[in-house]
C-alpha cells in the first residue's frame, strides 16, 4: 500500500470552499454539545448529526454517540446513515 499523499489531499479536497463549510459546521456542533454539557474532551464521544447533514445544526438534529458507534458504517452513496 502507497503511503498516503497529504499533500495532495489538502490540495485536492480539504480546501475546497465546500469541504471547509462542512468542517466549520461540525466543529460548531461539537462547541454547542460542550457548552450544553453533553460532551467533554477526551470522553470518546461523537456529536452525531442524524440525517447526516453536517451543515445542519438543529438540535433536534445533533445527538451525542460513541465514537465506536458512529464511525461504524459505511460512508458511501449507498450506505445510508439510517
Amino acid at each position: 500500500m502507497a503511503p498516503r499523499n497529504y499533500k495532495k489531499e489538502n490540495a485536492n479536497y480539504k480546501s475546497k470552499p465546500e469541504q471547509i463549510a462542512k468542517r466549520v459546521a461540525r466543529n460548531k456542533a461539537r462547541r454547542m454539545a460542550t457548552k450544553a454539557g453533553l460532551v467533554k474532551k477526551g470522553d470518546g464521544k461523537d456529536v452525531d448529526h442524524r440525517n447526516g447533514n453536517p451543515l445542519d445544526n438543529r438540535k433536534s438534529n445533533l445527538r451525542v454517540q460513541k465514537a465506536s458507534k458512529n464511525r461504524s458504517f459505511p460512508r458511501n452513496k449507498k450506505a445510508g446513515k439510517a
